[in-house]
């Protein structure tokens, strides 16, 4: 009730709500209580009232170490980092006898500036830390691991992962799974395969994220077998794959009857194509030229109960005027305008962008 009062912004009621709740013993407002209110907070972009909120904590002998993480983490989430490192390190941390050198705060405030994408701020961070002597754990270098993989510099996080190896760190799935897709990249297939076989046999155990990742590498270096291989893995492992797991197979495959097969294989294990599922095979059908499947698609997503979104539409539209099926492009094209949904200017159906603010 909480969140839904938060989410519509009406943040008086839900201080009501708290005060009905510190009045019955049964549910008595807690850390999680206060967690959901910084977070609805922070998403409306009320940073000084998640503050004070933390300040109005100590009427709920709730002021400690774990309302300023649940504070901080929140911040972080969503893209205050600013506030919280202005909070953490010239703010109430001293309030509440936390050390401005903790690992855990700093590990926040690092994937904060990795959440926005900032790469020359989190390396700044990466190297404050060692000045102000901080000592980084696993998930500092997971953290720091993903930043590099995802800034374009996988090279840098296997540096990383040698590093962490030789101050004998031992390492969990999450982060055997950066490695793994940043080995791959940067040294090639083989060597990813091999830190994902290095890793069972030291008894971490794969997830679902791991297997996809190892099935992307195989599928982007064509070695769509060895994927396959995998995938049976997985079934024999009991761990079931996901919509990402077929996607892998989807991008890379290049017959028409071999995709349709898997795509019938992925609904009949219970995977729910998404809407970009839909998307991915309509473009795809549509560019090779194959109309069929395309409508195959389209079938099935109605049958499933999906809404075609504005994507689809314009995926289905497109590959139809390819094939120079204007009239049926143009009655799929006025469906969408009807249903509220944007559709691509085309030269091909006399429809083209309104400019706006344009004397008429």
């Amino acid at each position: 009730m909480l969140d839904i009062l938060g989410k519509s912004f009406e943040f008086d009621l839900s201080w009501d709500l708290i005060d009905r709740m510190k009045n019955k013993p049964c549910s008595i407002p807690d850390h999680a209580t206060f967690r959901i209110l910084f977070k609805r907070y922070i998403t409306a972009h009320l940073v000084k009232e998640a503050i004070s909120t933390f300040d109005r904590l100590e009427e709920f002998n709730l002021k400690d170490e774990i309302s300023f993480c649940n504070l901080v983490d929140a911040l972080c989430e969503y893209k205050h980092v600013i506030e919280a490192q202005e909070l953490c390190f010239f703010g109430k941390i001293k309030e509440i006898g936390l050390s401005v050198n903790d690992t855990k705060i700093h590990n926040m405030i690092l994937r904060g500036w990795f959440k926005m994408g900032w790469w020359s701020k989190c390396r700044e961070f990466w190297q404050e830390m060692d000045k102000k002597g901080v000592k980084k754990d696993l998930h500092s270098y997971s953290i720091y691991m993903d930043i590099m993989c995802k800034s374009g510099k996988p090279w840098k996080a296997v540096k990383l992962y040698k590093e962490m190896k030789k101050k004998g760190m031992k390492l969990d799935v999450v982060a055997y799974n950066t490695v793994i897709r940043a080995i791959g990249i940067s040294e090639g297939a083989d060597f990813g395969v091999g830190v994902f076989r290095e890793m069972r046999d030291l008894g971490c155990e794969p997830n679902v994220v791991t297997y996809n990742t190892v099935i992307k590498l195989l599928c982007e270096n064509g070695r769509v077998r060895q994927a396959y291989a995998v995938l049976d893995q997985m079934l024999k492992k009991d761990c079931a794959p996901d919509v990402i797991t077929y996607h892998c197979f989807f991008g890379c495959l290049e017959k028409p009857r071999e995709i349709l097969k898997l795509f019938d294989l992925m609904i009949t294990n219970g995977i729910q194509p998404r809407m970009d599922t839909y998307v991915m095979l309509m473009r795809k059908f549509g560019r090779w030229g194959f109309l069929r499947p395309v409508f195959m698609v389209w079938k099935k997503m109605e049958e499933l109960g999906s809404s075609p979104n504005e994507f689809a539409y314009n995926a289905l539209i497109d590959a139809l005027i390819q094939k120079g099926m204007l009239d049926m492009a143009r009655k799929y094209d006025e469906e969408m305008l009807e249903k509220g949904l944007s559709s691509k200017p085309r030269e091909e159906l006399g429809t083209k962008l309104v400019q706006g603010g344009e004397d008429t």
